[in-house]
């Protein structure tokens, strides 16, 4: 046993990094959100919503239980299967994007977490995109490697001569 093994025996053992469950967070965001929508734009007061931005609040709320990605889910404007059908992605969309400023200023810790996330979730994907588009690069030299390969003029062999 070395000197390293004793060191790293003495140090303490690093927990692999735990999921956190962010769905909670992102419908408290989403909820807020809604509601400084709503209030004005749709002339409703407190936290009450009119009967579209309940329709359309309910249903996202649903669908992210129901998200095929689980609690490592990334945030809802950023994903790239959105799961309302096309029509509520657009109005959420909307709402999302209409109640920013209000919750810029309501809100300031919660918005800038939200962005934060997202700009995780934009990270994330370069990074993955990046990654895709090197191995298909290495992939498409490896081809172009064995096609070189069989193109060549194949070696001129001697003919043997009997004796």
């Amino acid at each position: 046993m070395g000197i390293l093994d004793k060191v790293k025996s003495l140090l303490p053992k690093r927990k692999p990094p735990e999921l956190k469950n962010n769905v909670p967070k992102e419908k408290e965001n989403i909820r807020k959100t809604f509601g400084k929508y709503c209030n004005a734009n749709h002339g409703t007061s407190g936290g009450k919503l009119c009967a579209k931005c309940t329709a359309i609040l309910s249903t996202v709320l649903i669908k992210i239980n129901r998200c095929p990605y689980g609690i490592g889910k990334p945030i809802c404007e950023q994903c790239e299967t959105p799961c309302f059908g096309e029509r509520f992605t657009v109005d959420f969309l909307a709402i999302m994007k209409g109640g920013q400023r209000k919750m810029l200023l309501s809100h300031p810790v919660m918005t800038v977490k939200h962005k934060l996330a997202g700009l995780g979730a934009e990270y994330a994907k370069i990074q993955r995109d990046k990654k895709s588009t090197d191995k298909e690069k290495e992939a498409a030299e490896r081809v172009k490697a064995k096609f070189a390969n069989a193109t060549r003029s194949p070696k001129k062999t001697k003919k043997r001569r009997k004796k």
